[in-house]
C-alpha cells in the first residue's frame, strides 16, 4: 500500500458552475435556508458569475482552482420516465399542471453544490496508488437522487486516465432497514446506504502530499441503534460511508466514523460540512457538531502521524442558529506556503455579530494557523442553503495526476473570461419558480450547456448529447 508521502501534491477546488435553472423551488427537507427562501425569485445569471467570481479570487491568489460542468436540467428524461408523454413542450406543461411538485425537482440545479458530486481518496492513501472516486447516491431526496448518473460521466470524463484514476459505482438504491426502537415514525425514513459524498467527509494530514487519516460522518445507523433527530431527517448513514471506504481500500487505521449530533441535525445542520472543516491537520468545528466529541478527537490523534489542530468554538460563542444562518463553518480553509491558513467565509458572515467577533477575536486571535479570513459574496447560493465549502470538491493531485486530466477544467485567465461570456450569453436575470414551465428555458439549457462542453472540451456527457451521438 502506498503510505509514502507524495512530493508536489496541491489540493485542487473544483467548484460546481450553477446552472441555467437556477431557482428558489425550497426543496431540501432540513436545509433551512432553502425552506425559508422557498417562492422567491432568483437571478441564475449573477448566481453563475458570483461563483465564477470565487473561483477567479482564489485562482489568483495562488490556488489550484477546477471546474465541474452543471446537470442537464430540467430533466425531461425523468418526467418521461414517470409516465408523462408527448413532446418535450408537451411534458412540461403536463408535469407543471398535475405535478408540480416533480417539475420544480427535475428543474433543481442542487449540482453547483459539488461536495455532493462526491467522495476522494487521494493516490497517497490508496492501496493501489490511484485516486479514487465514488459519486455520491443522494438517496435522501429526489431532486438530487437524479445527479449521479450524469456526475459520474463528468467525473469520468474529466479523471479519464484508468493508470491514474479509480472509479467506482454509486452506492446501491435501497429501502431503509425500520429500526422499531430509534426510528422516528414522524421523519421520512432514511435509505440504507444514504451517501451525500465529501460534505459528510474530511481527510486529515499534514502536508497534502503525506498519509492522512479519513474522517466519515454519519447522521444515523442504517440497522439500528444510536441517537436519531426528532425534527429533520439524517442524510447519510453509517453503513454508506462505511461502504465507500472500502471501495476505496482504506483500512481501520486510516479512518475515523464519527456520529452527527442529532441536536445540531434538528437546526438545520443537514451535512457536516455545515458545522465543520477540516484541512491538514486542523479541525475547525462547533462543540455540538459530533455526538462524542471527545471520543472522536481521541481517535484521530491516535490515527494521524501529523498532532491534530483542533479548533473549538463553543456554543457560548456562536448559536446553533447563528451557526446555520451564517455558515461559518461552510467556508473554504486553504492552506499557503508558508504554514498559515486562509478561511474563505461567505458574506453571512459578517451580518452576525457573534459569529464575526469569533471570527477576529477567537479564530485569528488564537494558537493556530488561521491567519486571514477572506469574505465572498455567494448570497445567490446562500439563500439555497450552500455557501463556500458546498460549491467545491476537494481532489488531491501530484503533479503527473494534474497534468493527466482530460478536458479543460484547471481554471485559468482565458478560461474564466470563456465562462463568463458563455453566462452572459446564455443566463437570465430572473427566474421565479413559475417560470420552469416554459419551454424557451429548456431550449434555452440545452444550448448552453451543448456549448459548454465544447468550451470544456469534455465530449458527450449529457442525455440529449448521448441520446443523438
Amino acid at each position: 500500500m502506498s503510505r509514502v508521502p507524495l512530493p508536489n501534491v496541491q489540493e485542487v477546488n473544483f467548484d460546481g458552475l450553477v446552472g441555467p435553472t437556477h431557482n428558489y423551488s425550497g426543496l431540501a427537507l432540513g436545509n433551512v435556508a432553502s425552506m425559508n427562501h422557498q417562492g422567491q425569485v432568483a437571478n441564475p445569471k449573477e448566481a453563475a458569475l458570483q461563483g465564477i467570481l470565487k473561483m477567479q479570487s482564489l485562482m489568483e491568489a495562488g490556488y489550484a482552482q477546477g471546474v465541474l460542468p452543471p446537470q442537464q436540467r430540467p430533466d425531461i428524461g425523468a418526467l418521461r420516465d414517470l409516465g408523462f408523454r408527448g413532446s418535450d413542450r408537451e411534458v412540461l406543461a403536463h408535469a407543471a399542471r398535475e405535478a408540480p411538485p416533480l417539475l420544480r425537482a427535475v428543474c433543481s440545479a442542487s449540482s453547483m453544490w459539488s461536495a455532493n458530486a462526491g467522495t476522494v481518496t487521494p493516490s497517497v492513501d490508496a492501496p493501489d496508488g490511484r485516486v479514487h472516486f465514488t459519486p455520491a447516491n443522494l438517496q435522501s431526496s429526489f431532486h438530487r437522487f437524479l445527479e449521479p448518473f450524469t456526475t459520474a460521466r463528468v467525473l469520468q470524463a474529466i479523471f479519464h486516465d484508468e493508470q491514474r484514476f479509480a472509479h467506482h459505482p454509486v452506492l446501491p438504491a435501497t429501502p431503509a432497514f425500520a429500526d422499531e426502537g430509534a426510528a422516528n415514525p414522524v421523519l421520512p425514513a432514511t435509505p440504507a446506504f444514504a451517501d451525500e459524498g465529501a460534505a459528510n467527509h474530511t481527510r486529515l494530514c499534514g502536508a497534502h502530499g503525506e498519509p492522512g487519516v479519513h474522517l466519515f460522518v454519519y447522521g444515523r445507523r442504517a440497522f439500528g441503534g444510536g441517537r436519531e433527530p426528532k425534527r429533520f431527517p439524517a442524510r447519510q448513514t453509517l453503513e454508506a460511508s462505511q461502504a465507500v471506504a472500502r471501495q476505496h481500500g482504506l483500512t481501520e487505521a486510516q479512518t475515523v466514523f464519527a456520529q452527527q449530533h442529532p441536536d445540531a441535525i434538528d437546526a438545520g445542520v443537514f451535512h457536516n460540512d455545515v458545522i465543520a472543516v477540516g484541512n491538514g491537520p486542523v479541525l475547525l468545528y462547533h462543540e455540538m457538531a459530533f455526538l462524542d466529541e471527545e471520543r472522536t478527537l481521541d481517535e484521530l490523534r491516535a490515527k494521524m502521524s501529523t498532532p491534530l489542530i483542533p479548533v473549538r468554538v463553543p456554543l457560548e460563542a456562536v448559536s446553533l442558529e447563528d451557526a446555520v444562518a451564517s455558515y461559518l463553518f461552510n467556508s473554504q480553509l486553504l492552506s499557503n506556503p508558508d504554514g498559515s491558513m486562509t478561511l474563505v467565509v461567505p458574506g453571512e458572515c459578517q451580518e452576525r455579530e457573534a459569529v464575526w467577533r469569533t471570527l477576529q477575536d477567537y479564530l485569528l486571535a488564537g494558537h493556530n494557523p488561521i491567519s486571514e479570513v477572506v469574505v465572498k459574496d455567494l448570497k445567490q447560493s446562500m439563500r439555497n442553503g450552500g455557501g463556500p465549502a458546498c460549491l467545491r470538491l476537494r481532489v488531491a493531485l501530484s503533479e503527473a495526476e494534474q497534468t493527466a486530466l482530460s478536458g479543460r477544467t484547471l481554471l485559468t485567465p482565458t478560461l474564466v473570461a470563456d465562462l463568463t461570456a458563455w453566462v452572459n450569453r446564455h443566463y437570465r436575470d430572473r427566474l421565479a419558480p413559475e417560470d420552469l414551465a416554459d419551454p424557451l428555458l429548456a431550449e434555452e439549457s440545452l444550448t448552453a450547456l451543448d456549448e459548454l462542453t465544447q468550451l470544456l472540451q469534455l465530449g458527450a456527457i449529457y442525455p440529449f448529447q448521448l441520446n443523438h451521438a
